[in-house]
């Protein structure tokens, strides 16, 4: 598997300290230190594509609704299909509606 080859004291440090993390304000601020926006944009993208290939959107719809490449998205279709299926349970587990405005 994969995965393992990720292994390591470092990564398991970066993970506890994600799993530590109590709310949306704490992942904002930690992420804020942790990467440049870029990066999290990028990663934010990818989950964004992966819930619109869910949805069974066209690489052309995907690619014009969030900027990425074809690259990517073909990256993150190659995930669905033959990854560890996180994707799905993170897609599963979160809300992707847009917050109400009061």
């Amino acid at each position: 598997m994969q995965i393992n080859k990720l292994r390591g004291k470092e990564l398991d440090q970066l993970f506890q300290a994600v799993l530590s993390l109590n709310d949306l304000e704490e992942c904002y601020r930690f992420f804020d230190d942790l990467c440049t926006i870029n990066e999290i944009q990028s990663l934010a993208q990818r989950l964004d594509v992966a819930r619109m290939l869910r949805e069974g959107n066209t690489y052309h719809k995907i690619e014009t609704e969030t900027g990425a490449s074809t690259a990517t998205i073909s990256r993150v279709k190659r995930c669905l299909n033959f990854g560890n299926d996180t994707y799905e349970m993170v897609l599963g587990r979160i809300k992707t509606e847009e917050p109400t405005e009061e």
